[in-house]
């Protein structure tokens, strides 16, 4: 491995597996509440999800975490999983279906680049849900390098583009 080796530009993050401890309490929130569709399960133990038909953005299994405590949070492991909607208004859409569900928002920051809601799962795993601003007003240093931020983020004012 003499030379560097840099990722390709158009590479992303295609689907995330998630350990749950109920696939039908998984479900309900995924499917229920965030509005994912079902795509295929397998059997009792695995269900996947998507967006738009997508052959699946996250799997959810209980293949080792089957009516398991969730994983504490001060231990290695995933962070959180970041979910991104198109508009800021479907990102306002979302806002207002948690609120209306009771689901805690842990936190909601505005990155310069991004503005970003911070919510749990049942299974206590990490969820953003964010929409990138256009990349044209992300804030830049004097030298051009990229200044993200985390500053509140005006739910109100996030809120009033489904009013």
């Amino acid at each position: 491995m003499t030379q560097p080796y840099k990722i390709p530009g158009g590479t992303t993050i295609g689907h995330v597996h998630l350990k749950v401890s109920n696939i039908e309490r998984a479900l309900d929130f995924y499917q229920g509440l965030l509005g994912f569709e079902v795509i295929q399960r397998r059997g009792e133990d695995a269900v996947f999800i998507s967006a738009g038909g997508y052959h699946h953005h996250i799997g959810l299994n209980t293949w080792h975490s089957l009516d398991m405590p969730s994983a504490p949070k001060n231990a290695a492991g995933l962070f959180h999983i970041a979910i991104l909607y198109p508009t800021r208004k479907d990102l306002s859409a979302i806002l207002r279906r948690l609120i209306d569900a009771g689901v805690k928002i842990e936190g909601a920051s505005d990155h310069g680049v991004s503005e970003a809601l911070y919510l749990s799962d049942p299974d206590q795993n990490g969820i953003e849900l964010y929409w990138d601003k256009p990349k044209s007003d992300w804030p830049k240093t004097q030298d051009g390098d990229l200044a993200m931020i985390t500053e509140r983020l005006d739910l109100e004012n996030l809120l009033a583009e489904t009013a």
